[in-house]
This record gives C-alpha cells, structure tokens and sequence, in this order.
C-alpha cells in the first residue's frame, strides 16, 4: 500500500516537475519576447526621438530659411528704393524701418566721415530719439579712431565675431543686444559706415544677417557713387553751360564789334570811292581831250604819257567801281534783280567779250553745257563773274593751255566748274584768294596786274544769290573754280 502510493506521489513528483520544467521553458521563452519587445521599444524610442530631433531641426531650417527669404525680398525692394534717387541725403531716406524689421533689426544708425567737419555725420537714425541720436553721435566722434580703423578694415563685424570689449562698447552706446556692423566704402568721396541692431536677448546673429547687411551696405556705397557721380557731371554740365553762355556773350560782342567795324569800313571805302570818282572823271576828261589835239598839237613824248596817264586811270577808275560795287552789295543797297535767263548765252556774251585775251595767250575756252538750261539770276552781275573767273583763268594759263567751262544740274541749282591747266594755288591760300586786296605770292602775281578784288567781288555776287563758291586746286596742274546758282526763285 505504501509502495503503491510512493509510486504515485514519485510519479505526481516526476509530472510536477516535467509540468515546472514545460512553465520553465515558456517563461524563458516569454522572457525572451520580452527582451526583445523592449529592445524593440527602446530602438522605437530612440528612432522617435530622432524623428523629433529632425522634426525641430526642420522646422528651425524652415523657419530661418522663412526668414532669408523675406529678408531678400526686402533687401530687394529695398535696393529698388535706393536706385531710384541720385541725392545723397535721399539715399538714405529710402531705408524704412518696415524693411530693417523685415531684415530682422529695429535699429540703425548710419554715419559718413566729415573731412571739412573732421567728424562722423549722422545720416540714418532708425529707432532712436533725437537726444539718444545726439548722444550717439557725439560719443561716436569721441571715439572715432576706433570706428575709423575699423572702416579701414572693410570687414563687417557682427555681435558673433567681434571682440567682447568691442561688443560690450557698442552694444552700451546703441543700446542693443545684437549688432551687425558693415563699411560703406565708395570709390570716391567720403566713407563710413552702416549699423543695425535688435534688443531681443534670444536673437543670434548669423552668417547670413551679416552676409545681408554686407550687400546692403554695398549697394548703399554704389547709390553713394551714382549720386556723386551724377553731381560732379551736373556740376561739370552747368559749368560748361555758364563758359558756353558767357562765351557765347563775348562772341556776340565781339560779332557786333566786327560789324560795326565792318560797316565803318564798308563806309569809308564807298565815301573814299565816290570822293574819288569826281577827280578821276577830271583827269580823264582832261586827258582825253589833249589826245585828241584839238588844243594843239603834241609832242611825241607828251602824247605817250598822257596815253599812260589815260590808260591807269581806266585802272584806277574800275579799282574805285569795283570797291563801290563790293561795298554796297555788302552793305545791301545793290538789289540783284534776278530774272529766268539761258545761263549758255550769258557764258558766250563773257566768252566773247574776253576772245581777244584768249587769242593773245593762245588758250584754248571749251563749253561744255546743254544749249538750254535756264537759271534764276541777274544776267548782268553773273556775266561779271564769269568775265572775272575767265579772266583770272586767262591770266594764270601758260599758252597753249586750257579753260573749261562745264555745266551740271544739282537738285534745283545748278553748279558751275570753270577749270584751267594753270600753276595752280597753294593749298593755304585756297580761303584767302576771296578777300579783298589778298593775292597769291607767287612769280606769276609778279608780273600780271591787278588789285585783288576780282574774286571778292564775284564771291560777293554769288552769296547775293544765295549761292556759294570755291576752289580746288593742285600747284602745277591747274584748278578749277565752282559755284551754284539757283535754278528757280
């Protein structure tokens, strides 16, 4: 009975203990899950908190990224504003304290060296009293070594990046947290610099702030450049104006003078002209009469010099017409009547005229114009032009030589080229020739007469036509004088 019952308790002992060693076995196992739930916790815990961790380092990058881009925009605008003024003062004035707060600062202050004053001028005072603003500026020039060695520098400093006594004495004298400090270092003209600020304790100033306020300042230096630029041009500009008017004036005086002395000899030669007339008239009417005999007979000797004596005052009496000729035209009081005349029959009438002087030089005249070809002139005064010009050609022609006379039509006048194979006109004489008494000095000049009025004259007929005339010429081969005439009124 005992044994039986041994049996079974060793039995129920040896059951219990399998079922212990099963339990045994599934908590181990369960304490395995368990590890590894944990584990698997901890891992989603720490993988948690870095979600979070990037989650704020997003937000933070978004949030100061936010703040970069407004800040751009409003450095944009704001560098629009400064652009659209060239005066200094309004330079300036174009920073806004909605585009400073934009940017992050409710505070600035900005400063230009003095050289006459030999101190630090205020120009931008945002955020300040005018006592604080005083204040400022009176300890800024108290201390302006300082501030000007570190324009010197051309480096912006920040609260960040300077030195703690430099950032303890700023932050006092501007009353700040947190600074940004830039050079405004135009090219030329005065230089200084540019501050921003913020009370805030929690607000760091980055590398962007600075970066920003960097190309703040830059811009501000150009604005500075532009505008002084502009105003040493407008300076330079109204100083040229002031010289050109007073110029202009000296001129004009100097033109009245001109006329006035221009009329006062045109005066005078018409006066010693007319006075002249009446004796020359007298001389060759005596002359003339003693040629003819009718008082007596000459001798030889006699009668040749009253036949010179006769013969230059012919001269003298064309030099005295050809004076009061060039004076009144000048003067005015010779009106040309002008007509529509066949210009070819005008040039043969002066050709003939002049046919003997031709033969006798043995030159040879060619014309070459169209039969027809009507001008708007007085045939009298432009048949003493080419008689002149023809002249002038016959007399500075070697025999053999050549004149031409050709004709072309431009627009409504017509130009006329009469060129010859002569010796030619020095290259500084071609203006001179058509002044009154100037001639050539040349071997030719020498030993041909005359009196130097021709061309003046004939230039005097063709400006009384609204024409104009002039010259080329090569020395040794020949020139040849043009003009216009007008073809219709």
């Amino acid at each position: 009975m005992l044994t039986i019952i041994g049996i079974i308790s060793i039995l129920i002992i040896i059951a219990l203990a399998l079922l212990l060693l099963t339990k045994m076995e599934k908590i181990k196992q369960l304490q395995s899950g368990v590890d590894n739930l944990k584990k698997s916790l901890d891992e989603m815990d720490e993988q948690a908190k870095l979600i979070v961790r990037t989650d704020m380092e997003l937000n933070k990058t978004q949030e100061e990224l936010d703040k970069k881009i407004t800040s751009l925009y409003s450095l944009q605008r704001l560098s629009r504003a400064i652009s659209t003024t060239l005066e200094e003062k309004q330079i300036f004035n174009m920073i806004d304290p909605s585009y400073l707060e934009d940017l992050g600062f409710e505070k600035a202050c900005g400063f230009l060296w003095g050289a006459q004053e030999q101190g630090f001028q205020l120009y931008i005072n945002i955020g300040y009293t005018k006592d604080e603003s005083e204040e400022i500026k009176s300890t800024v020039n108290s201390n302006k070594s300082m501030y000007l060695d570190l324009i010197k520098n051309q480096k912006t400093i920040s609260s960040s990046s300077a030195s703690l006594e430099l950032k303890n004495k700023i932050n006092h004298l501007f009353k700040i947290n947190s600074f940004v400090l830039s050079p405004l270092l135009p090219k030329e003209g005065n230089k200084g610099f540019l501050l921003v600020g913020t009370e805030k304790v929690d607000t760091l100033i980055t590398e962007g702030d600075e970066e920003l306020i960097t190309i703040l300042s830059n811009q501000l230096s150009q604005a500075l450049d532009n505008a002084r630029l502009f105003e040493n041009t407008w300076q330079a500009h109204q100083e040229l104006e002031n010289r050109v008017e007073q110029r202009t004036h000296e001129l004009t005086l100097a033109l009245d003078e001109v006329k006035k002395i221009s009329k006062r000899k045109t005066d005078f030669v018409s006066s010693v002209s007319h006075e002249l007339r009446t004796p020359l008239t007298s001389i060759k009417g005596y002359a003339s009469i003693l040629l003819t005999e009718k008082l007596g007979a000459l001798p030889a000797e006699v009668k040749l010099r009253l036949e010179r004596i006769n013969r230059h005052s012919n001269e003298l009496a064309q030099l005295v017409n050809d004076l009061l000729d060039i004076s009144r035209i000048q003067s005015g009081r010779v009106i040309m009547k002008q007509e529509p005349r066949n210009l070819r029959k005008i040039v043969e009438e002066a050709a003939e005229l002049l046919s003997v002087q031709l033969k006798e030089r043995q030159v040879e005249l060619s014309i070459n114009m169209p039969e027809e070809i009507s001008v708007f002139v007085d045939p009298s005064q432009i048949k003493r032009v080419f008689i002149n010009l023809i002249g002038n050609a016959i007399k500075f022609t070697p025999a053999k030589g050549k004149i031409t006379i050709s004709v072309y039509k431009v627009d409504k006048d017509v130009e006329v080229d009469i060129s010859d194979t002569g010796c030619g006109i020095p290259e500084e004489a071609k203006e001179l020739i058509f002044e009154e008494f100037y001639r050539v000095d040349n071997a030719i000049n020498q030993e041909v007469k005359g009196t130097g009025l021709g061309l003046a004259l004939v230039k005097n007929i063709v400006e009384a036509h609204k024409g104009k005339i002039w010259v080329t010429s090569k020395i040794g081969k020949g020139s040849t004088f043009s003009f216009i005439l007008p073809r219709e009124n």
